[in-house]
Order: structure tokens, then sequence, then C-alpha cells
């Protein structure tokens, strides 16, 4: 039976398994109870070694992008590398930027196929971000663009390096962050309500000097505005 978290056991943090626990046991997961939404952590998705040839895979296939962000008239580089993919029409865009997809790659076809069946959601693009070390980032944010309809589920993949994954209450500010770490070849399912009610980010660890793609999975409802 999955493990549950109570919404009044504040700040948590999940300590990565090790490997020959993944081998052991491939289907554990912990389900995290916020109170008013519940996330999924599948930590052993995928088996170690196949999660260690997939970020090899695609560190050297993806197309990655340098892209930047217009911030007070100063063009300031995003804090990491990111690939936008996904079926034909399935436009993009957040923070001024507006993606067209590149065609599903099959080695991420195969990774949508697991997530797919483990969350038991369709997905039809996914964002890829490769954090080349703890210098790269992403602050404090919601998936809550228009294009993903008013209450997207999102499926987020962890490959390489162990990154701290913090969350945030959008409106209630006496609930403290929850922080889980994310283990390599893990499957973060972020419930619907989540985008709604809550923050998260992945925040600068200097000592991380391994890097880390993470592939979230959406399900876009309508294009993108022009």
């Amino acid at each position: 039976m999955p493990q549950q978290r109570g919404p009044t056991q504040f700040p948590v943090t999940i300590i990565t398994m090790q490997a020959p626990l993944f081998q052991d046991n491939p289907d554990s997961f912990e389900s995290i109870d916020l109170g008013d939404v519940q996330v999924h952590l599948h930590t052993s998705a995928f088996e170690p070694s196949d999660a260690s040839a997939m970020l090899h895979n695609l560190a050297e296939d993806i197309p990655w992008r340098q892209d930047s962000l217009w911030i007070a008239g100063r063009e300031i580089p995003v804090p990491r590398l990111q690939c936008w993919m996904g079926d034909v029409g399935s436009l993009y865009g957040y923070s001024g930027m507006r993606l067209e997809p590149e065609p599903w790659h099959p080695q991420v076809q195969a990774i949508r196929s697991r997530v797919q069946e483990l969350s038991g959601i369709q997905f039809n693009s996914v964002l890829l971000n490769l954090y080349r070390n703890g210098e790269d980032s992403v602050s404090w944010h919601a998936d809550d663009e228009p294009e993903l309809g008013r209450d997207p589920v999102i499926a987020s993949v962890s490959l390489g390096a162990v990154r701290r994954f913090q969350l945030k209450h959008r409106h209630d500010r006496s609930r403290e962050k929850l922080q889980i770490d994310l283990p390599h070849g893990s499957i973060l399912i972020m419930g619907k309500g989540m985008q709604n009610k809550w923050l998260h980010q992945v925040p600068k660890q200097k000592t991380i000097n391994e890097p880390r793609i993470n592939l979230t999975f959406r399900q876009i409802i309508r294009r993108a505005a022009a």
C-alpha cells in the first residue's frame, strides 16, 4: 500500500532511495496528501540502468535550445536548456515565449508510454529541461497556461542528478513549504488542483555538478494565443 503523509507534516523531505531497492520493488511509490490535492511519487518507475541510458541518449539527441526572457527591458537567458515536443499543432507559450513542437523522439515516446501506464492519463506534449549542473534552476511558477485547460494533470520524469523540488501554497501563507528530493528514474504525478493551488520550483544547488533532465508531460487542450 502507498505510504500516506498527512497535510500537517511540513516540511517533508523524501529521502532518495538506493538502486538495490529499486530492483527489488520496481513499482514502489509514495502518495503525499497536501490536504487539498495529492501528489504521487513513483520512486522507481525505471530501472537505474535504463534511466541512465535514457539520460545519455536524450542529452545527445534532443535539439536543446537556449531561450531568453525579456525582464525589465533586459534579455535574460533561461537558466537551463529546453525543448518543447509533441503532436502537430500542440503549440505552447509561457512567460512571453511561443514554442512550436519538435517531432516526437523515439526515446521520449517510450518514456511517455511508461508515464501513461502509471498515471492513467494520455499526454500529447512534453517540455524537456536540461539542468546542466546545480547552477541551473527554475523559479516559482505553476503550469497553468490557458492551453493546458482549467485543471491540468502534469507528470514529471527525473533523470540524472537528484534535485530538490519545492512546493508552496498559492493562497494560504500559513502553510509551510513541501520539499521533495526527486530520484533518478522517478515519476512525480501532480494531480488535479495542483496547478491552481500550489506553486513549485527547482532551486539552485551549487554543490551539484552532474546534469539532470526533466520531462514534464502535458495535455494541450487548445492552441496557444497568437
